[in-house]
């Protein structure tokens, strides 16, 4: 398999624009395709992208009009556009194109391996971030790392050579000891901290305090690991005291994307968080009642737009 030398980027949010940029740093700007339809582009290119103060200098690109694979194809997109995405995309995955995605959430990388091949399909946490949008504007501080593995039995050449690429433009990453067990722990933080900040309008000084908004998001957590142990998970209490006292070092006025996404009137990742955690725990027979009221809350504060 050869080494990583092409890359598209599908999905300009905030974690899109961080690894476009990061990877056109990496690879140079002709290397690196910051894929769209064709009007997207050109808003693109109109109005312009900021990362951290700077005008991006992307190769902006209609995906329609590319005609060889990429070697590893970046989806950054809400989870709501993944299945058009895939579709934009669907062209440029050739035999050997590695697949990655930075959604949250844990539904998106088995999208991809249906869509395409699970073996190509690394899997993926963006993790110890700090990133935030406005408009067309995006700030990260730190940039965090990528966390990639594949499940156990899966063959680890497309996760070789994703690696070497990253040593090759030194870009950070971890590789946990297993991956599944690493996104559910992550799903865990994002379902009980998202949300509460989103329902209870506070940054994380309201989740590092005693109140409503932590009791919640601590009540969320607990279903999860309930959850997860039916899927076969291994979380525990240990893992929900681990986030909290990682997120008790966060800046108080600082901001979880779900909160940014209501203060903004855009629709949220529910559906990757409570929306999951209520699909599986039926399927359980697990009562979840506090990531039901989390959803119905967010629905009611979305239908507001």
């Amino acid at each position: 398999m050869k080494d990583i030398k092409t890359v598209g980027v599908i999905g300009l949010g905030a974690l899109g624009t961080l690894y476009a940029h990061l990877f056109t740093e990496g690879l140079g700007k002709d290397h690196v395709l910051v894929l769209a339809d064709k009007d997207r582009v050109v808003r693109y290119r109109r109005e312009g992208v900021w990362y951290n103060g700077q005008l991006c200098d992307f190769a902006y690109t209609d995906a329609a009009e590319v005609a060889e694979p990429v070697d590893l194809l970046l989806f950054a997109v809400k989870f709501g556009g993944l299945p058009a995405a895939i579709e934009t995309c669907r062209h440029l995955v050739g035999p050997e194109t590695t697949l990655m995605s930075v959604l949250n959430g844990i539904a998106s990388e088995p999208m991809l391996a249906e869509a395409f091949s699970s073996e190509q399909v690394v899997w993926c946490v963006a993790q110890k971030m700090a990133a935030r949008k406005e408009g067309n504007r995006v700030m990260v501080d730190p940039v965090g790392q990528l966390a990639v593995g594949v499940p156990a039995g899966q063959d680890d050449a497309h996760l070789r050579r994703l690696t070497a690429f990253f040593d090759a433009i030194r870009f950070d990453y971890e590789l946990p000891p297993d991956i599944r067990v690493h996104m559910w722990s992550k799903l865990l933080c994002n379902t009980g901290c998202n949300q509460a900040c989103m329902v209870f309008q506070c940054g994380y000084g309201g989740i590092q305090v005693p109140g409503p908004a932590r009791d919640t998001m601590l009540a969320a957590m607990t279903e999860v690991v309930a959850v997860a142990n039916a899927e076969g998970i291994p979380l525990s209490q240990a893992d929900i005291d681990h986030w909290d006292s990682i997120m008790s070092a966060f800046p108080p006025d600082g901001e979880t994307s779900m909160r940014q996404d209501g203060k903004a009137r855009r629709k949220s990742e529910v559906e990757l968080f409570a929306g999951t955690i209520r699909r599986l725990g039926a399927s359980h027979h697990i009562p979840t009642p506090v990531n039901d009221w989390l959803y119905q809350r967010v629905m009611e504060i979305e239908s507001g737009y």
